[in-house]
Parts: C-alpha cells; structure tokens; sequence
C-alpha cells in the first residue's frame, strides 16, 4: 500500500479540458491523484479563478504555461503564479539563461514575501510533439537528444527545480547532469492507450525504471470510461514493475 501511495503522488493528472465544469469533476473522481496539471487550453477558458478552486479540494496545481517572454515579464508572471498558489510552474529553456534565473529569484522572493512555499521551476526542453526534422524546420540542429541535453544543462546553470522533457531523454539527462535536476515527463502511454499527437512516447513502468520523477498522463485517465479505474490500472501497472 505504501509503495502505491508512493507512486500515486509522482503521477501529474493533464486536466485537458476547457471547462471547469469537466475539470471539478474529474478531481473529485481521483481521490488518490494529487497533483493536476492546468494547461493553456483551461487557463484561457477559466483563468485564475480555477485555481483557487483546486486549492479548495486540496489538490496542487501544476501550473503548465511554458512561459516565454522576456525576462522581466516572465518575472512578473512567475510572481502572480506565486500568488495563485502554483506547486509547479513551467517556463521554456529556450528563454535563455536569463530570463530563468529572474524567474528563479521572482518565486524565491514572493514565496518569502507570501509566508508561502516556492513552485517547483521546471524548464521545457523540446516539446514531445516534435522530431528531429521539425527541429531542422524552426533552426535547431537536427538532433533532438542533444538539444533537450543543452538545454537541460543551461537550466541547471540557471537554478531551476527541473526539466520537462520526453522520455527518451530520461536517461541522457540522468548519465550527464544526475539527480540534481527533476525529470518530469509526459508522452506517457499505458500500453493499453493509443498515441495520439505525442510522438515520443514510452509506458508508465519503464520511464519510472529510467528515472523519471513524475509522470504526466492526461487522455488515458480522463478519457477512460471510468477515470478512477484507468488511474489504478496504471498504479497496479507501476507497482508490478
């Protein structure tokens, strides 16, 4: 039992929804879930206000903006996520180092200044959605290992928690910066669940044994016919692992 508790607290539910009408629900269902990811599709259609109603069921919020901007702004919003009790924020790597460490120092200062716990800072490397010969198409070089690796090495420099990256790089960033880094993963798919639009994907059990932190799983769970029961069925698959 509590090897599955464990695990339940490193699973991030995706509320890949556009209503607070379909999102409450859904956090009600999984009791067990505590973490749940509001994404930019449910912030542009409920804004701040859902999320004080997610604090109000206890839950944390993984607050997925990938904020992007230059620094002093991405400051200023990293300081309003403070305010609205964000557990995890994401901002891109490819924001350069400075506009990460102004983001790092915001959420230190206005947690003091809150009487508040700072968000975990968590940088994207390269989108799941991409492959090596769309990286080519916007100017990287066409590797995306490499690239997720600069990048996961620049926010380190920078003072970040941790990076979002696919899992395929779970291990690249493990063998080259350690554990000082969070791993944080989505493209995740029971294998029982189809792909969709991730195009690097890997199962549950086998990003855990990678070394990934968390895991986030959104159309799986919350498309099932029963959430409840596809989060358990990833837990039992977890815990046979």
């Amino acid at each position: 039992m509590n090897k599955k508790m464990d695990l339940a607290k490193r699973i991030i539910v995706a509320l890949d929804v556009g209503s607070r009408e379909e999102a409450l629900p859904l956090i009600r269902q999984l009791e067990g879930v505590e973490i749940f990811k509001v994404g930019l599709k449910l912030f542009t259609a409920e804004g701040p206000s859902l999320l004080k109603e997610v604090k109000i069921l206890r839950k944390k919020i993984f607050l997925d903006l990938k904020l992007h901007d230059i620094p002093n702004t991405v400051a200023e919003a990293v300081k309003v996520a403070v305010k609205h009790g964000a557990h995890m924020l994401t901002l891109h790597a490819s924001g350069g180092r400075e506009m990460m460490e102004r983001a790092v120092d915001a959420a230190k200062k206005e947690a003091e200044k809150e009487g508040t716990d700072k968000p975990l800072l968590l940088a994207v490397t390269i989108l799941t959605s991409l492959k090596d010969d769309q990286l080519q198409e916007i100017g990287m070089p066409a590797d995306t290992s490499t690239q997720v690796l600069k990048l996961a090495k620049l926010a380190q420099e920078a003072g970040v928690d941790g990076v979002v990256c696919s899992p395929q790089e779970i291990e690249i960033i493990r063998k080259e910066i350690g554990k000082d880094l969070l791993v944080v993963v989505p493209g995740i798919r029971p294998s029982w669940a189809v792909a969709h639009d991730q195009k690097r994907i890997m199962t549950p059990s086998l990003a855990i044994q990678k070394g990934a932190d968390y895991l986030v799983i959104g159309r799986p769970i919350i498309a099932a016919p029963s959430p409840q029961e596809a989060f358990l069925k990833i837990l039992d698959e977890l815990g046979d692992s």
